[in-house]
């Protein structure tokens, strides 16, 4: 990922959300939450979805947030939908996209419009049990089968790679004795709902400076 300058911070964040499978939007909520808390110095501005059996997409309408459904099944090529879902996000003058359950992978059709303006979290600490196949449950098995002592929450910017963007923040969690992946899977959400609006905050602060493979992360303004 090309270096990239922090954001200007002059103004409230511009947030859309991005999802497609059938999560309940607890991250989505967490972050609607963080805007009208002031924890995040913005709102949310649209909720997308690519599948209509997204129960986030009611919970968002139900919090008063716009909302779009873009059908994958409607467009020929990735490439298009990532064309029309860029052209979504834009014409609602979106800072930041954050993807709260997308399981499709981004190419350069929307990317490109967004550079290091596309956030993604992951239910575990990358490098490792990341990539293509390691989503929600799958992660928490693995971690568990390779007796780790601690998963976690990334927190990152995505390139064209799955799980592979620079890392924004970590967090860790406990691997306990007798966890399974749902036990597991219940202290890493939590953590989530934590870290992610903690790395939107620096986001839109202009505190996040992308150098390479890295995230710096500035010292506060006074």
């Amino acid at each position: 990922m090309t270096p990239s300058q922090p954001r200007a911070a002059s103004a409230p964040l511009r947030l859309g959300v991005l999802l497609s499978g059938k999560g309940r939007g607890s991250n989505m909520q967490a972050l609607i939450d963080a805007t009208r808390d002031g924890r995040i110095p913005g709102e949310v501005v649209l909720v997308v979805s690519t599948s209509p059996e997204a129960p986030a997409l009611e919970r968002a309408a139900a919090a008063g947030v716009p909302t779009r459904l873009l059908r994958a099944r409607d467009y020929p090529t990735p490439e298009a939908l990532d064309t029309a879902l860029a052209d979504a996000f834009e014409a609602a003058g979106a800072d930041l996209i954050c993807l709260a359950g997308y399981m499709r992978l981004l190419g350069t059709a929307f990317l490109s419009r967004f550079p290091g303006r596309v956030m993604n979290v992951h239910p575990g600490l990358l490098p490792a049990f990341g990539g293509q196949g390691f989503y929600g449950h799958h992660v928490h098995e693995a971690v568990i089968a390779s007796g780790a002592k601690v998963s976690g929450v990334t927190l990152f910017f995505v390139d064209e790679a799955y799980d592979q963007g620079p890392i924004i923040l970590q967090r860790v969690v406990p691997v306990e004795e007798g966890d399974t992946p749902e036990t597991l899977a219940a202290r890493v959400l939590a953590a989530e709902h934590a870290a992610y609006p903690e790395a939107v905050r620096l986001f839109a602060e202009g505190r996040l400076q992308i150098e390479g493979r890295r995230v710096k992360v500035l010292p506060e303004r006074q």
